[in-house]
């Protein structure tokens, strides 16, 4: 299984986290999301992940990913 972690700063609240979330879990390949608003962390779990994908993930719930 692969792991990628992004830093997303933009992040502060339950609806960051929910939107973040709800986009990167639709990527293919991806298994599970956490988001750690305090560190503003995002660690992704799956197979095959892009990472084109992953961050344009990010951007379309409003976010950049560091």
């Amino acid at each position: 299984m692969d792991e990628r972690t992004y830093t997303v700063p933009g992040m502060h609240c339950g609806h960051c986290e929910r939107a973040v979330k709800e986009e990167v879990g639709a990527v293919v390949g991806v298994r599970s999301v956490d988001v750690d608003l305090e560190s503003k962390l995002v660690v992704i779990h799956g197979e095959g992940l892009d990472d084109l994908q992953l961050r344009a993930a990010i951007e379309e719930a409003g976010y950049q990913a560091a």
